[in-house]
């Protein structure tokens, strides 16, 4: 599978719609006309269904209804970034969530609708491979494969709705599953991670032929991630194993250079356990295809307006002014941190048109760059070619360093790991942490990644822990923020075409 480019997604494995649970979107079309049994016999058709499985993964940044980037979503409810946009009525859905009065008709709505034709691509993919076809070794890999991306599109699910529909087979008219709690879907969701885990079918890392495929060690850190939300301490010693076993991985290590680690020379690093693949070259992306192979429009989201050229971004080139940069958040660097001048693009000394929030800082992980869009053959500011980095092996170490100090191992063990990070930053050793410690790490070197928000929502059942959603999260001194997070905002609300949709829904309480 070519997974920098998905060139070729199997367009006849699956009629997608935006509603969920109550269209034939479920409902499988056979692309040669021959029964599905005997298409899906061969490793090429196979693979093509498990290439499919993949696709909306680079849905959420546009899919042709609404922009939910998933950095973008995370960011806005977080203390680090403004939403930006050409007024506060621009992406309304996006203000209303930043100062947490959504509702179902100012929510991410279509999440739902891309992450659950997600779902039902990763069925079909492990329906298709019971049928025995193909390769037996290849056809266990699609299987798990799509079993772990399924885990994964519910994973998002679980974090943002909480409370959503939830099957492992696909649906049959009139197609409605049960809606069932949060805590019924980790439930659910933990004991199948776990049996994909023990398969051991995966690789920890996969050849350079196959980078952007789900692996072993991304299934370690999508556990870690999931059990540490939930603050499931009885997990806790399993999920640190599985964060030791990547460390004593040769395949990872922190790239040497951080300032490196956001170019299109530092992806797929050795630091690299889990990315979302973009390209600009031979993009099929545009604006009447939102759903083909191609670049991203997240760069085009998140810098200036009416840019004049210079620092790398040519002035034919335009940004759509979202989630400017609290000055807060630059000033949370030191000086000599290396980190600030690659999260915190400063054009302070630049001259563009303003838009609302407008601070002269932003997005620099992600910042466009007109090397990053210049092979694209059609709309240029759709088809950036960043990746999206979901998981790094800077993570691994953080939550190592967490997950010790949370079950009573080893403090020095647990200030190494920190230690190493900070090393590479170009800033001291510690002495020891504490969890307060690991949290500020994790603000510092993820910023921008779309973590900090669910970092402090989790840190509301971490004892000990200053960083907490209820103290950052609160009206701020600009009258931008004027309401403060609650534990009901921890689930954002459904969507009010799919309560319509399917009436057994029952909307999140926010």
């Amino acid at each position: 599978m070519n997974t920098k480019i998905y060139k070729t997604l199997f367009a006849g494995v699956v009629a997608v719609s935006l509603t969920a649970c109550n269209d034939s979107f479920l409902e499988v079309e056979n692309p040669t006309g021959e029964p599905l049994e005997e298409y899906y016999m061969t490793d090429e058709h196979l693979s093509e269904a498990c290439t499919s499985a993949y696709a909306p993964l680079h849905w959420p940044d546009w899919d042709g209804t609404a922009y939910n980037d998933l950095t973008c979503d995370a960011e806005i409810m977080g203390d680090d970034f403004w939403v930006g946009g050409s007024s506060i009525s621009d992406n309304q859905h996006w203000h209303k969530l930043f100062n947490f009065e959504g509702d179902g008709n100012n929510t991410l709505g279509t999440l739902w609708g891309d992450f659950y034709s997600g779902i039902k691509r990763c069925n079909d993919v492990i329906k298709y491979c019971s049928w025995g076809g193909g390769n037996e070794k290849n056809r266990t890999s699609y299987e798990m494969q799509a079993r772990l991306l399924r885990v994964y599109y519910y994973n998002i699910l679980w974090h943002y709705y909480g409370n959503v529909p939830f099957y492992l087979e696909n649906l049959s008219e009139p197609y409605t599953a049960p809606q069932i709690t949060a805590d019924e879907i980790y439930a659910q969701l933990l004991p199948e991670l776990e049996a994909i885990i023990a398969s051991n079918v995966l690789p920890m890392r996969w050849d350079a032929a196959n980078e952007g495929r789900v692996s072993q060690a991304m299934a370690y850190m999508l556990y870690a991630e999931m059990v540490m939300y939930q603050n499931d301490a009885a997990r806790y010693p399993t999920a640190l194993t599985y964060m030791k076993q990547i460390i004593g991985d040769s395949n990872y290590s922190l790239n040497p250079d951080f300032k490196d680690l956001f170019s299109e020379n530092g992806e797929m690093c050795s630091e690299s356990i889990f990315e979302i693949t973009y390209d600009d070259d031979n993009a099929q992306r545009d604006w009447g295809t939102p759903l083909h192979a191609g670049g991203t429009v997240f760069p085009t989201l998140c810098s200036p307006n009416g840019w004049a050229g210079g620092e790398g971004w040519d002035s034919g080139n335009d940004g759509w002014g979202f989630l400017p940069m609290r000055l807060e958040a630059y000033n949370m660097y030191a000086d000599n941190d290396k980190r600030r001048d690659v999260t915190c693009w400063d054009v302070r000394g630049y001259t563009y048109t303003e838009r609302y929030q407008d601070t002269h800082i932003w997005h620099g992980k992600y910042r466009p760059q007109s090397a990053n869009n210049q092979d694209c053959p059609t709309s240029k500011n759709l088809n950036y070619n960043n990746n999206k980095r979901i998981y790094r092996y800077a993570e691994t170490l953080l939550n190592a360093a967490e997950l010790l100090l949370q079950t009573g191992g080893s403090a020095t063990e647990a200030t190494g790991y920190v230690n190493e990070v900070r090393t590479r930053a170009g800033l001291a050793n510690l002495s020891s942490v504490t969890i307060d410690d690991v949290l500020n790490e994790r603000h510092l070197e993820f910023c921008g990644e779309g973590k900090r928000y669910f970092d402090l929502v989790r840190a509301e059942g971490i004892s000990g822990a200053t960083e907490k959603a209820t103290l950052k999260l609160v009206p701020d001194t600009y009258g931008y923020r004027t309401n403060t997070w609650s534990a009901s905002k921890k689930h954002i609300p459904l969507s009010q075409s799919e309560l319509d949709a399917d009436p057994t829904l029952v909307q999140n309480n926010y």
